[in-house]
């Protein structure tokens, strides 16, 4: 969907709503990374290299499909992936000190 703006304050309006439907789904995405950390082991399968990679593939055909600059989303998925590993890591941590079990 292409939108034509006929000012810079109607641009802004359309990137802040794309931001808070990006933010929801960030929220939403979330949520099952936390629930991710329950069924791994390990800290090697938290950080899972081979799945980054095959996340990242998945996007950049995404980006071509859609018209996005598949370096554009390959840098923010990438940034987005390690702040998910972080998060995961706390959680996978705080599971292992009180023995939680998927």
């Amino acid at each position: 969907m292409e939108a034509k703006c006929r000012s810079i304050s109607e641009v802004r309006e359309n990137i802040d709503q794309i931001d808070r439907k990006i933010v929801a789904l960030l929220a939403e995405r979330g949520t099952f990374v936390t629930q991710a950390a329950a069924f791994k082991k390990t800290t090697d399968e938290v950080k899972a290299p081979a799945r980054v990679e095959q996340v990242i593939s998945k996007v950049k055909s995404l980006a071509q499909e859609h018209g996005a600059d598949p370096v554009v989303v390959e840098k923010v998925y990438r940034a987005m992936i390690s702040a998910f590993i972080g998060a995961e890591l706390k959680e996978h941590s705080l599971l292992n000190e009180n023995g939680a079990k998927p």
